[in-house]
């Protein structure tokens, strides 16, 4: 294929504006492998690229920072033509040409090969929101988190990284409690797995209280801000959330008292740049025992190129539920 469309963002003096366009190969940045993109996902980050003009290293840009696919060629040895392979994060769609896109070119060392037990598009309905889904679980049951130890927390839960965590903790056995802005959402929330839902104003800190009463063994935190400060304070005795989101904001007022009169652990989640090593053991695990068991329209949702310019308007306003991956053979 000399010839391809992708998705390409610009600055305007208006503001960002989004168009599809027919790309040569050499439109694209350098990279190690060339890969024939089949699905890619929307992540709130291809938002703030896309339709806000945000965090990109440069524009225009072709944004998603999600692809899967099969490798038309490659310059290293790993990979060969035919190859299943996964590349999510680094500076995909930031830094890089990204995933919106039917032909993409990536470092080597940002791609993982697709698990045995995964689909392309399995893979891609996980993303980067299910890598930060699987390595959240994977650093908070290496603190101790256990199904027999009581109920796990997942705030944000409506959005995407909040629908894989509930799925993949109740289908791992966990009971799951589930916070979210909108009580519209709890016939959703316990479809996929959720022995509880509660509103988010329950999980957001209005006590002046260094601790309270204990009442999660861990939590996943999407938010930030004074849902973070309200997790810390109500977590049991080595308790543990894991953090990777800011859209509560970033500051956090705490004190050291729950860190030392209860063991709490607090554990910063990284999917950007996490190691590949450890990475690609994530995959496995997203691919055997934290496989999701949803998949039907109600959580995921599939559009083609050309409808993907209102997805990224719509996920900026808030208004995209559970998941949503790009076809790019239907575009």
């Amino acid at each position: 294929m000399d010839s391809f469309k992708a998705l390409v963002a610009d600055k305007t003096d208006e503001g960002t504006e989004m168009s599809i366009k027919v790309l040569e190969i050499e439109d694209l940045t350098e990279g190690d492998v060339l890969i024939d993109v089949h699905y890619s996902s929307v992540n709130y980050k291809d938002g703030m690229v896309a339709a806000k003009g945000e965090i990109a290293e440069y524009f225009p840009i072709i944004p998603g920072i999600d692809l899967a696919g099969e490798v038309i060629e490659s310059k290293d040895d790993k990979f060969k033509k035919g190859d299943a392979v996964i590349a999510t994060s680094y500076k995909i769609g930031t830094g890089i040409s990204g995933g919106f896109s039917e032909i993409a070119r990536v470092p080597a060392e940002w791609v993982v090969p697709l698990p045995e037990d995964m689909t392309l598009k399995e893979s891609m309905e996980l993303g980067t929101a299910g890598l930060t889904a699987g390595i959240s679980i994977t650093k908070l049951e290496q603190t101790g988190m256990h199904p027999d130890n009581g109920d796990v927390l997942v705030a944000g839960a409506s959005g995407g990284t909040g629908s894989l965590s509930v799925n993949m903790l109740s289908s791992a056995g966990y009971n799951v409690v589930a916070s979210t802005g909108s009580m519209d959402e709890v016939d959703y929330l316990k479809s996929i797995g959720a022995a509880k839902v509660i509103h988010r104003d329950e999980v957001i800190n209005q006590d002046s209280k260094p601790v309270i009463k204990p009442v999660y063994q861990a939590a996943i935190d999407p938010v930030g801000g004074k849902t973070t400060e309200y997790i810390i304070k109500s977590l049991k005795p080595e308790g543990a959330l894991a953090t990777f989101g800011l859209v509560g904001g970033i500051q956090v007022r705490t004190t050291v008292l729950p860190f030392i009169g209860r063991g709490i652990h607090w554990l910063g989640v990284d999917s950007v740049f996490y190691p590949m090593e450890k990475r690609k053991k994530v995959w496995d695990r997203l691919a055997n025992d934290l496989k999701l068991d949803i998949h039907t329209k109600e959580v995921v949702n599939e559009v083609s190129l050309e409808e993907l310019p209102q997805v990224l308007h719509d996920i900026i306003d808030g208004k995209v539920r559970g998941r949503t991956i790009v076809n790019l053979k239907n575009s």
